[in-house]
């Protein structure tokens, strides 16, 4: 570890392509607190993380001199949230309109999970604890 670099991630930048889709796909599927918005942005609390929703637009400024890359049909990240029932959650989500990318299934390493992504592709996963007391 780099001396004075904290083991703690603060805050989590998605790109999205439209921030109004997003800000109403993140508002109907998860109760985090709205700390921040503007035109561009929304940042959200997830317990001690934020995540900040940035219009794809504002980014180039924060990550030159790489550009930043398109969406694409392919996954580049996977951001999880421990739940007390995968199935229940699914249940939910599914009654809002949100579609699974997989899931509910068992994996080997003693987690129940199922994914879907938010409108630029991000995509979520919840997972369950099982199989271990």
């Amino acid at each position: 570890m780099v001396n004075g670099l904290p083991a703690e991630v603060e805050v989590i930048t998605l790109f999205v392509d439209d921030i109004a889709s997003s800000k109403a796909f993140y508002a109907k599927v998860f109760t985090s607190e709205t700390v921040w918005e503007d035109a561009v942005s929304s940042v959200l609390r997830f317990g001690g993380l934020l995540i900040n929703l940035l219009a794809m637009s504002q980014a180039p400024q924060l990550v030159e001199p790489l550009p930043v890359a398109p969406s694409s049909p392919g996954a580049r990240a996977l951001l999880t949230i421990r739940v007390a029932d995968v199935d229940e959650v699914c249940s939910a989500l599914k009654g809002m309109g949100v579609d699974l990318l997989n899931g509910p299934m068992d994996r080997p390493w003693g987690r129940r999970t199922a994914a879907f992504a938010d409108p630029s592709g991000h995509v979520w996963e919840i997972a369950q604890l099982i199989g271990r007391t």
